[in-house]
């Protein structure tokens, strides 16, 4: 029997979960998810936590049809195994199962797959439809996780890479970790949304974010549901990323601020007095005195000129009344 059941991921889902379609996953984990490694826990979580995200709780098992531009330009993709003529091979073999199957080479994969594992199953190349039939819907995810050895990155709490093989970047990846979070706490035998208990009784930040830390703490107690499983050398703690901090040089303030900010500056002004004054002064770094210096030689020229320009306009107005 699975280490999962529907009443799991009823609690962990977000929306009402198709019954029927969560029911074929869980008939092909029965069967055979030991076979598969999908037996354990710590594995369980990152399965059902993609397999959500990508079903939306499990509602949708067919791809929704229009065509839209992207699901015309299938009908050609040659590198799914469909024909370069725009003769229906999109359509055929659209995405089924909770996975999305999709593509006349990954329906051909699929069945060489089963017929490897010693299971007697349909020519999916010939009858595409018959993927959404059990076992064969519920194991169609299996055939997923199993070709891109996803139990390999589960074992590491890695869900961030599992994402990436999955969905080839890190699309709705926020969302995953959310999932993520969920079955594991109902796993562990808290409610879906307690993360604040659970944070509390690892004795971490109870601050509600599910964050690296609590992540790892998570995955570190399912591997422990599992006797034994934390001897393996595979299995490792859950990869925490921390913000390292760079060190930025501290510049002096006076240095920081023009000199007319400057508080060895407006200092003297603020307490008075004359002895104060020539201790300020000091004080001041040879930058801001040099421009305190060049203020007062601009400030005298300015006078300067002004006393000389006034003269010369008294002088001309005198000749003048001559």
């Amino acid at each position: 029997m699975s280490a999962i059941t529907a009443q799991h991921v009823r609690a962990a889902a977000k929306g009402k979960v198709n019954e029927s379609n969560l029911a074929s996953v869980l008939v092909a984990l029965d069967r055979y998810g030991e076979r598969f490694g999908m037996d354990r826990p710590h594995r369980l979580s990152q399965y059902f936590a993609q397999l959500m995200h990508e079903s939306g709780d499990f509602r949708y098992d067919r791809e929704i049809w229009g065509p839209t531009p992207a699901q015309q330009r299938y009908e050609t993709r040659t590198d799914l195994g469909n024909t370069p003529e725009n003769d229906g091979d999109g359509h055929l073999y659209r995405g089924r199962t909770g996975m999305q199957l999709t593509g006349k080479d990954n329906y051909r994969q699929f069945r060489n797959w089963c017929r490897a594992a010693g299971l007697d199953c349909p020519d999916f190349v010939k009858d595409p439809d018959a993927v959404n039939a059990d076992p064969w819907e519920g194991l169609v995810p299996l055939f997923y996780w199993d070709t891109r050895d996803l139990n390999r990155w589960a074992d590491q709490g890695d869900a961030e890479t599992i994402t990436k093989k999955i969905n080839g970047g890190k699309n709705g990846l926020a969302d995953r970790f959310d999932r993520l979070a969920r079955i594991s706490l109902v796993l562990l035998g808290y409610r879906a949304d307690n993360i604040l208990q659970f944070q509390a009784d690892q004795r971490l930040q109870v601050d509600g974010d599910v964050g690296p830390k609590t992540r790892a703490a998570m995955h570190t107690a399912l591997v422990a549901l599992t006797p034994g499983e934390a001897a393996r050398p595979e299995v490792k703690a859950a990869p925490v990323t921390e913000e390292k901090l760079v060190p930025v040089p501290v510049t002096p303030p006076s240095l920081d601020a023009p000199w007319w900010k400057s508080k060895e500056v407006i200092t003297p002004s603020v307490i008075g007095g004359g002895a104060s004054l020539l201790t300020a002064i000091g004080g001041i770094p040879w930058q801001n005195l040099l421009l305190i210096l060049i203020a007062f030689a601009g400030i005298a020229g300015f006078l300067y000129w002004r006393k000389n320009a006034d003269r010369k306009a008294v002088a001309k107005q005198v000749e003048g009344m001559a």
